[in-house]
């Protein structure tokens, strides 16, 4: 049996993600509890979630979530909510003792990423056990970036970067409408683009320091900017271009990396109806050689957080190391990244340093 963990949140993604891929890993955890603002969300999501996890029980407003902090038996919440409210959601479970797995963005921005830091520190600081923060941030999890990262050694010197992104953000889509995302400074250029920038620094292998962008905002149905242009600085000197359309008539998820001794680009695409990356690499042989890597970053990262989760409650007392690439701090840096390319925009593709986190 392992932990038994609660969901605050019963959205889209809670139902058509969440839920699916937590019962294919059933013998990892003990799902007690999804939580909500109201009764009715609430229930809608259990009633999924029953067919898979007979006990769950339905929480909703204040009482519910008083319920859930108050219960020692839950190790663990997800919080997938909102964006904006999820930083307070985090910190209030993170008091409460419990190992919190938050899905991205991390935070809304910066400012908000510094004090949510300082109160992490805080009760890491003053708590026995230290819970665990982690962002949910899939690719770098993805099959695809792990076995890229390895390639990266046989590019050599990178001369150039190259990631564009054309989304397929329109009315088709489930999260087209969600008020949030509206709400949020950035639009969907940060929900969405912190996956890319994730994939971007952990192939690069190293931080961007500053960025120069431009952003502009054509289609109207779609919350301001929708697109960007973005160049940016790596630490160790190389640059890059960043390029971003929310929504494209032909969508286009690209990363490439032309180095002295290869190149190395990873493509999102599918085989056989199923959905991934497809890898290429170009050695200085001439050579080419392509492998196709289907989506399961979700699943890992579920299984790294309860992996996480067992072993603190096994070495309770002791520091626990948590699996690096999902801490909090990770998140904040891919907000940061965008954050300095959107402030850039508005200030007519000024150069902004990335706040270093």
């Amino acid at each position: 049996m392992g932990p038994q963990i609660a969901i605050l949140g019963a959205g889209t993604f809670v139902k058509t993600q969440y839920i699916p891929r937590l019962s294919e890993i059933s013998n990892l955890l003990v799902l007690k509890a999804i939580w909500s603002r109201t009764e009715e969300s609430a229930r809608s999501a259990v009633e999924i979630a029953r067919k898979h996890f007979l006990g769950v029980e339905c929480k909703w407003g204040d009482k519910g979530l008083e319920e859930i902090i108050a219960d020692s038996s839950i190790l663990g919440v997800a919080v997938v909510l909102a964006g904006q409210a999820q930083v307070d959601f985090s910190l209030r479970m993170l008091k409460a003792g419990k190992h919190v797995l938050q899905e991205k963005p991390a935070a809304a921005s910066t400012s908000e990423l510094e004090t949510a830091l300082s109160s992490y520190k805080s009760i890491v600081d003053n708590a026995p056990d230290k819970p665990i923060w982690a962002v949910a941030e899939n690719y770098r999890f993805e099959p695809a970036f792990v076995e890229g990262r390895k390639l990266m050694t046989e590019v050599g010197d990178v001369m150039s970067i190259q990631v564009i992104v054309e989304g397929s953000m329109n009315s088709s889509n489930p999260y087209f409408s969600s008020s949030w995302r509206r709400d949020f400074a950035g639009g969907f250029i940060l929900d969405m683009g912190v996956h890319f920038i994730a994939g971007l620094r952990m192939l690069a292998g190293c931080e961007l320091v500053s960025v120069s962008a431009t952003t502009s905002h054509v289609d109207k149905t779609l919350p301001a900017p929708d697109s960007i242009s973005s160049l940016f600085q790596l630490e160790n000197g190389c640059s890059g271009v960043f390029v971003m359309v929310v929504s494209s008539r032909s969508p286009k998820i690209v990363w490439r990396f032309s180095g002295l001794k290869g190149t190395l680009q990873i493509e999102r695409g599918n085989q056989d109806g199923r959905h991934g990356y497809v890898v290429l690499f170009y050695g200085s042989d001439g050579q080419s050689t392509s492998s196709f890597y289907q989506f399961s970053g979700v699943d890992e990262e579920f299984r790294a957080f309860f992996n996480d989760i067992s072993q603190a409650t096994l070495k309770k007392g002791t520091s626990y190391e948590a699996e690096p690439r999902m801490s909090f701090l990770e998140g904040a840096r891919d907000v940061a990244v965008l954050e300095a390319m959107l402030e850039s925009g508005t200030k007519q593709g000024a150069p902004v340093q990335v706040k270093m986190f």
